[in-house]
């Protein structure tokens, strides 16, 4: 069984859902509930994995850990269908995430409002342009990878949600809307946020 240290809601929900679609088993434990979550990553940061004596960190390279031991669609074999998924799953994790990252930043970090408020419409106006580059990629079907979801869409389902803890304007074009629907009404997304909430309550 895989140990996966996390936040609820956090870019870790990703990980999560991702090991319920590849039907593997998962003992979550909340980062602020471990005494020594300083010495299994110093960065401070989740998703961390550990998988029998193998502690990983970096959602990317756990992601590559997993589908390197459980094949999936979510990450094709055939050559230009998997540099298609990878390609979208750094955009998902090294531009996207980033981009939200800012927007905790200006809340946590900046106290003049008026800096505070050019600051978050600046930050609105990079994230939509992004989600405009995510509208224009749905080309194909429902997902970034056809009919089926794949894990970028998963990761950008995540940070999707993180708009709302932020006073800003972010919008979708109506075939994100309907990519960001589906991933929320797959079954181990509804799931892992409920887990997420009852380990984190306990």
């Amino acid at each position: 069984m895989y140990t996966l240290y996390y936040m609820p809601s956090a870019c870790s929900l990703a990980t999560h859902v991702v090991l319920r679609e590849l039907g593997q088993d998962v003992n979550l434990i909340d980062r602020e509930q471990a005494s020594n979550f300083s010495d299994i990553n110093p960065v401070g940061s989740v998703p961390v994995l550990t998988d029998g004596d193998n502690t990983l960190t970096e959602g990317v390279a756990i992601l590559m850990h997993l589908f390197d031991k459980h094949k999936s669609s979510m990450l094709p074999e055939e050559s230009a269908a998997r540099q298609k998924a990878i390609r979208d799953i750094l955009f998902a994790n090294a531009t996207m995430h980033p981009a939200y990252g800012k927007l905790f930043f200006i809340g946590q970090r900046i106290s003049d409002e008026s800096a505070k408020t050019e600051a978050y419409t600046a930050a609105a106006e990079a994230i939509n342009n992004l989600w405009n580059v995510v509208e224009g990629r749905l080309n194909d079907g429902t997902f970034l990878g056809g009919d089926t979801p794949s894990a970028a869409d998963i990761m950008l389902t995540v940070y999707s949600r993180w708009g709302a803890y932020h006073p800003v304007d972010i919008t979708f074009g109506p075939k994100t809307t309907k990519l960001l629907a589906a991933v929320q009404d797959m079954p181990n997304f509804k799931k892992s946020v409920e887990a997420e909430a009852v380990a984190s309550a306990k």
